[in-house]
């Protein structure tokens, strides 16, 4: 579960307004005319086309704006002054095995950014932990017994792994639907563990320094809904999920520039350096007529906010209409992590055993990963140095240490698990600080996210906290979510096709048929006289 947050069919997020409008999948050629990169207004004159302002630069908002530009619509991207992708630029991500979405984007630019699949390792502060293989290459078992069997615990007793099996029964009672949401995300992730008895040594050396580095924070501060999720899409839903490739370079120079290259030559505008302020609206719809950008404006026809927690907050602030409105009061209650990334090029050559690395419980409060880009990137693959690159998060003790500090601080940590690291010398340094730079799934925070559509009927949400039924995480859950917003502008706005989003693998059969028995038994169990009467 190493860097989660970096590291065909229309979903269930999808009314079903816009299947009596076009059919299932939009019209019959829409298939055709995404993959070809033309909708049905292209050849409409650029003052006919309808306006589409899509804020944020990250994969929600290039995802929406890639799919709205190959219909025809005139797309106009605004970014807040990160630079193009700063939103998920947040240290190495990882691609995963089930990020169908984004391995079909990449093939539709025709760019190869992708290493191989990745084998990893998780330490602690005792060393290492766990070593994970690439597992589509080993024989698939029925989950979670491949997971179990294939993984390479190094210290943890059979009889630790095995407590973990009861955890199951959550599992398959959590079914991504709002009511499991609602159930779930009320308890923390470390009450969880303990509710299904999860041996001591399992949650202190596996689950808990797991959600340090997937999560971004301490077990006790996660949702144990947003536990099950992630655990289950990237682990426990099927044997092959964990697998990862990286991109050979930064993700920004890999898939990025190609890619707003691309959008740039379908006549998107990309406008960096536009913080929005503020919006105007028209009293009569109850839509937004205008993007205020401090004394620039932007007219709309509809509008696709793609930013995370943090920048909402600050431009609901700003905002004399979005102040107004409760479901974007409700966005003031979440919260972010702080990020730290530092590249270090040492005087000589290290050996790190895996290419991709998980490290936590040296510091209860923060999770790490690292990587040997010498191993990854292509640009450090000849050097004669080791050069690496240490991501930590909830890292609110170093955000404010000065950059020898921070050496001096993460290098013992990084020793504990890199033999001969502590002989080196940091000969060359690159820190970056990402206040609130990831979002927060704190336990109590569902009923604070919102969904794709808002009380503005022109406005939509995308990005990786958004509420969608379709069950990706991290990185494909922005693109996804971008998606869906773009289907959203096609619905309103009554013009083009629907995007296809690929949905998530469908459960085994043992699980969904487990899953079937529970719901069942719910029901019955909801009839019971005084069934409501105590607390869930």
């Amino acid at each position: 579960m190493l860097a989660m947050s970096k590291w065909f069919m229309l979903t269930p997020c999808v009314s079903n307004r816009y299947n009596k409008r076009v059919g299932f999948f939009g019209r019959a050629d829409s298939v055709r005319a995404h993959v070809e990169g033309r909708g049905d207004n292209n050849s409409k004159s650029n003052d006919k086309r309808k306006k589409v302002v899509v804020v944020g630069s990250g994969w929600a908002g290039l995802g929406a704006a890639h799919h709205l530009c190959n219909q025809g619509f005139d797309v106009t991207v605004l970014d807040g002054g990160g630079g193009i992708g700063s939103p998920d630029n947040v240290g190495i991500q990882g691609f995963w095995y089930p990020y169908k979405n984004i391995f079909s984007l990449v093939d539709e630019l025709g760019i190869k950014p992708f290493t191989s699949w990745t084998r990893s390792a998780q330490y602690s502060g005792e060393g290492l932990e766990v070593e994970f293989p690439v597992y589509q290459e080993l024989p698939q078992l029925p989950t979670p017994f491949g997971t179990l069997y294939h993984t390479q615990f190094v210290k943890l007793p059979v009889v630790d792994r095995l407590s973990s099996l009861p955890l199951m029964a959550a599992v398959i009672d959590f079914d991504n639907t709002d009511d499991a949401w609602k159930k779930y995300d009320s308890i923390t992730a470390r009450e969880l563990f303990k509710q299904f008895g999860c041996s001591e040594r399992l949650y202190q050396d596996i689950f808990s320094p797991l959600l340090q580095v997937g999560l971004f924070a301490p077990a006790e501060q996660c949702s144990a809904a947003a536990t099950l999720g992630l655990l289950y899409y990237l682990i426990l839903a099927h044997q092959k999920h964990f697998d990862v490739v990286f991109c050979r370079g930064t993700t920004m120079e890999m898939i990025y520039e190609p890619w707003v290259e691309s959008l740039k030559a379908k006549g998107c505008e990309m406008l960096e350096g536009k913080t929005v302020t503020d919006f105007n609206v028209n009293e009569e719809t109850g839509c937004i007529t205008e993007i205020v950008c401090g004394k620039e404006t932007y007219n709309a026809d509809a509008v696709i906010l793609a930013v995370g927690i943090a920048t909402l907050q600050e431009t609901i602030k700003k905002s004399a209409a979005l102040c107004k409105r409760e479901d974007f009061l409700r966005v003031l209650n979440l919260a972010a992590i702080d990020v730290v990334t530092v590249k270090l090029r040492l005087d000589r050559k290290v050996f790190i055993p895996n290419p991709s690395n998980a490290c936590a419980g040296f510091n209860d409060l923060f999770g790490c990963t690292f990587f040997d880009l010498n191993a990854i990137h292509n640009a450090h693959k000849g050097d004669t140095e080791t050069v690496l690159e240490a991501d930590f998060y909830h890292a609110n003790e170093l955000l404010p240490l000065k950059d020898d500090l921070v050496i001096e601080r993460v290098m013992p940590y990084l020793s504990k698990c890199i033999n001969g690291l502590e002989k080196a010398n940091v000969v060359d340094k690159e820190i970056r600080r990402l206040p609130k730079g990831l979002s927060h799934f704190f336990p109590g925070s569902y009923k604070y996210m919102m969904r794709g559509s808002t009380s503005f009927p022109n406005l939509f949400m995308a990005g990786d906290w958004i509420i969608t039924r379709q069950g990706s995480w991290s990185q494909e859950k922005s693109y996804v979510t971008g998606l869906e917003a773009a289907n959203r502008v096609v619905d309103y706005l009554e013009e083009g096709s629907f995007a296809r989003v690929i949905p998530v693998e469908e459960d085994e059969p043992h699980i969904e048929a487990l899953r079937t028995l529970n719901r069942r038994l719910n029901e019955i169990l909801s009839q019971v006289p005084l069934s409501g009467y105590f607390l869930q």
